[in-house]
Protein backbone atom coordinates (compact mmCIF):
# COMPACT_ATOMS: atom_id res chain seq x y z
CA UNK A 1 0.00 0.00 0.00
CA UNK A 2 2.80 2.42 0.90
CA UNK A 3 4.64 1.78 -2.37
CA UNK A 4 1.52 2.40 -4.43
CA UNK A 5 0.80 5.64 -2.60
CA UNK A 6 4.38 6.80 -3.18
CA UNK A 7 4.07 6.07 -6.89
CA UNK A 8 0.73 7.87 -7.17
CA UNK A 9 2.04 10.96 -5.37
CA UNK A 10 5.21 10.96 -7.46
CA UNK A 11 3.28 10.79 -10.72
CA UNK A 12 0.97 13.54 -9.47
CA UNK A 13 3.99 15.75 -8.78
CA UNK A 14 5.34 15.15 -12.28
CA UNK A 15 1.97 15.94 -13.89
CA UNK A 16 1.55 19.05 -11.74
CA UNK A 17 5.04 20.21 -12.67
CA UNK A 18 4.40 19.81 -16.38
CA UNK A 19 1.09 21.65 -15.99
CA UNK A 20 2.85 24.54 -14.23
CA UNK A 21 5.44 24.81 -16.99
CA UNK A 22 2.88 24.67 -19.79
CA UNK A 23 0.55 27.16 -18.08
CA UNK A 24 3.36 29.60 -17.42
CA UNK A 25 4.72 29.43 -20.96
CA UNK A 26 1.27 29.83 -22.55
CA UNK A 27 0.63 32.87 -20.34
CA UNK A 28 3.76 34.50 -21.73
CA UNK A 29 6.28 33.63 -19.05
CA UNK A 30 9.90 33.23 -19.96
CA UNK A 31 12.28 30.39 -19.16
CA UNK A 32 13.21 31.90 -15.79
CA UNK A 33 9.66 32.70 -14.68
CA UNK A 34 8.64 31.47 -11.24
CA UNK A 35 6.08 29.03 -12.70
CA UNK A 36 8.66 27.41 -14.95
CA UNK A 37 11.21 27.10 -12.16
CA UNK A 38 8.65 25.64 -9.74
CA UNK A 39 7.35 23.31 -12.44
CA UNK A 40 10.83 22.00 -13.18
CA UNK A 41 11.41 21.47 -9.45
CA UNK A 42 8.11 19.57 -9.09
CA UNK A 43 9.05 17.34 -12.02
CA UNK A 44 12.52 16.75 -10.57
CA UNK A 45 11.12 15.82 -7.15
CA UNK A 46 8.53 13.48 -8.66
CA UNK A 47 11.04 11.74 -10.92
CA UNK A 48 13.52 11.51 -8.05
CA UNK A 49 10.94 9.89 -5.79
CA UNK A 50 10.03 7.38 -8.50
CA UNK A 51 13.69 6.59 -9.16
CA UNK A 52 14.46 6.05 -5.48
CA UNK A 53 11.31 3.95 -4.96
CA UNK A 54 12.18 1.67 -7.85
CA UNK A 55 15.82 1.43 -6.83
CA UNK A 56 15.06 0.29 -3.28
CA UNK A 57 12.80 -2.59 -4.37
Amino acid sequence: MHGAATNVLSVALVVLGFALVVRTLTAGGGPVAIGVLLGVMFVAVGVGRLWIARRTR
